[in-house]
This record gives C-alpha cells, sequence and structure tokens, in this order.
C-alpha cells in the first residue's frame, strides 16, 4: 500500500489514543513505507532486466509480502498480541469494505501496469500522485477530517514538490508517449488508492492491521496470476524456480517492498488519517528518484532537490499541526495495542 508501532486488536473498539503521545510514530511509519515502496522502480527494473515480465513480478512480488505476512500474523497469534477474526463474522459493512480495499489495492496495481505500457512512466506517475489531493477531498466532504489552512498548505507543498521531483524525469529528446486512455488508467489507479485509503481509516476496524493487509495481498496474487494467464506470459511464472539468481531479488522485492510497506501504510492511515498519510507518501517519488540515481546511474538534476524539499517541507508542516492539535483533539486509533 514497514514495522508497525502499534496494531489494532480483533475485538477492542476504537479507542482514543493519548494525548502524551502525538503521532510522530505514525508519521515516521508513513515515511518509511513510502521510503520501501519507492524502492521498487530499481528492483522492478532489475527484475525486468533478468526476463521477467510485468505481471509475474507483480504476482511473486505479493506472493512473497502474502507469505511474509502470513508469517508475521502467525507469530503475533502465537504470542498473544492479537487475535484472528473470522471475515463470516465480520458485520456485513465491514466485510464488504475489506473486499472493497483488496479489490481497489489490486486494481491500482493492473491500472498502473497498463499506463506504463501505453504513457511515459513520469506522466503516469503525475496522474497517479493526484490522490492525495483526492483523498483530502473526499474526507473533507465525507466531514471525516478538517483541511485547515496548515494541511492545505503541505498538500499544496507537496504536490507541487511532487510535480517538481517526477516531471524532471520526462525527456522530450526520448520521445513523449501520450493518449488518453494511459492518462485515464493513471487517474484510475489514483482513484483506487483514494478508495483504499478513505475505507482503511476504521472501515474495517475489527480486522487487525497484519489480517487486513494478507486479505488485500492475497487478491493481488490471485489477480496478478489471472492477468499474466489472460497477458500470455504465464511463463515467466515459473522462471523464478528454473532461474534462481532470480529468487533472492524476488524475496527481498517481496518483504522489503511489499509486506513491510503494506503494513507499515496501512498502520499509518489508521493512526494519522488519509489525508496527512497521502500528503507523507508523496516522499516516495523523491526517494525513488535518489535511488534511481544510485543504483542505475541516473542523474539529479537541481529542480528534484527544490522538490524534495518541499515535500520535506510539508510534513514538517503536517507534524507541527499535529503537535499543536494533540492537546485539544486526541488522535482517535482503531483498536488497541
Amino acid at each position: 500500500m514497514s514495522t508497525p508501532a502499534s496494531r489494532p486488536s480483533a475485538t477492542a473498539s476504537p479507542v482514543v489514543a493519548s494525548s502524551a503521545h502525538p503521532p510522530l510514530i505514525g508519521f515516521g511509519i508513513v515515511l518509511g513505507a513510502a521510503a520501501l515502496f519507492a524502492m521498487l522502480g530499481p528492483l522492478s527494473r532489475f527484475a525486468y532486466e533478468a526476463g521477467m515480465e510485468p505481471a509475474a513480478f507483480v504476482a511473486w512480488r505479493a506472493f512473497i509480502g502474502l507469505v511474509a505476512t502470513g508469517a508475521y500474523v502467525a507469530w503475533r497469534v502465537r504470542s498473544g498480541a492479537t487475535r484472528l477474526v473470522r471475515l463470516a463474522d465480520l458485520p456485513t459493512r465491514a466485510r464488504s469494505l475489506l473486499l472493497l480495499a483488496a479489490v481497489a489495492g489490486f486494481s491500482l496495481n493492473l491500472f498502473m501496469f497498463i499506463a506504463f505500457d501505453r504513457i511515459t512512466v513520469a506522466l503516469a506517475l503525475l496522474g497517479f500522485y493526484t490522490y492525495p489531493a483526492m483523498v483530502a477531498a473526499v474526507n473533507v466532504v465525507l466531514g471525516r477530517e478538517r483541511l485547515d489552512q496548515t494541511r492545505a498548505a503541505a498538500l499544496v507543498l507537496a504536490i507541487v514538490g511532487m510535480i517538481a521531483v517526477v516531471a524532471s524525469q520526462v525527456d522530450p529528446a526520448g520521445g513523449i508517449r501520450l493518449d488518453a486512455i494511459g492518462i485515464g488508467l493513471a487517474l484510475g489507479a489514483a482513484v483506487s488508492q483514494t478508495v483504499f485509503v478513505v475505507i482503511s481509516r476504521d472501515g474495517y476496524s475489527q480486522v487487525p492491521t497484519e489480517q487486513a493487509m494478507a486479505t488485500v495481498l492475497l487478491v493481488t496474487v490471485a489477480g496478478a496470476i489471472t492477468l499474466a494467464f489472460l497477458g500470455g506470459s504465464a511463463a515467466s511464472l515459473v522462471q523464478p524456480l528454473t532461474a534462481l539468481s532470480v529468487l533472492p531479488l524476488l524475496l527481498f522485492t517481496g518483504i522489503f517492498a511489499a509486506a513491510i510497506p503494506s503494513l507499515g501504510f496501512l498502520t499509518g492511515i489508521r493512526q494519522i488519517g488519509g489525508t496527512r498519510a497521502g500528503i507523507l507518501m508523496l516522499f516516495e517519488p523523491v526517494v525513488g528518484v535518489a535511488l534511481a540515481a544510485w543504483l542505475l546511474s541516473e542523474a539529479l538534476v537541481p529542480v528534484q532537490l527544490v522538490g524534495a524539499a518541499a515535500i520535506l517541507a510539508a510534513a514538517v508542516l503536517l507534524q507541527r499541526s499535529a503537535r499543536n492539535e494533540d492537546g485539544a483533539c486526541p488522535t482517535i486509533v482503531p483498536g488497541g495495542p
């Protein structure tokens, strides 16, 4: 969607976090998730160079992430830190929203996978990263979160910074691929992410974070495998079993670019709210560009550094706002520790 600081209990109702603890940990978790998700660019490039097809890469990433998340769930249950929830016992609304979140997670991957094939990658990312503004707008309309001056300023700073970072990757000399379907798919991915963020704040709060994310990853695995067969790349699904050299890359990707950041992102949404989490996730392209410069020898340009500074300034604004609000308006955290 990292190591969460707190997990919702399977049976506890939403509780109010102590005002003595501003949501600094939640901010750190989301920024950590963004940094780990940013590794996907270089990691996917290495996988494709090794001969993997995109749909197969998505399937393996989600599958290994699911196994890692499942192991974590088993450890949490055995240690008594959490209890699993039978999905059949959930209220119909919670069960439906969890399924919707899982479908949104898969459709996000599907839409971006096709958009990357039709239009310039940087343009697809520009379309996708409109989702924090969508999340903020939906939350305001629903009356769930306020978009005060500080949050509005942080949102503008983060989006302007993101545009500076991502748009600078467009190389006119190399040609710009653009069509209406590709742009529509990128925006569709943003809508999918918006749906996931908005409903994941408290839409299925009865389900522990790790169990909910395992469900999301399971749906992504099933969808990606189906996509691989329909797209004629089924042979690529077995490649890691015949060419073991790519397996360590997939293991690293599944654990550190799927399981951990997905858990972190959902934890962050539940701790600090969708609007703040969405804005902080714009740190992802900053780390992605830095990693590309380091691992892929792609040069950094000054405007990217300016954009990175703007996004970090937005994070500072949000944290200062959270500190000011904490005493008067406690943070609502679904479940208990």
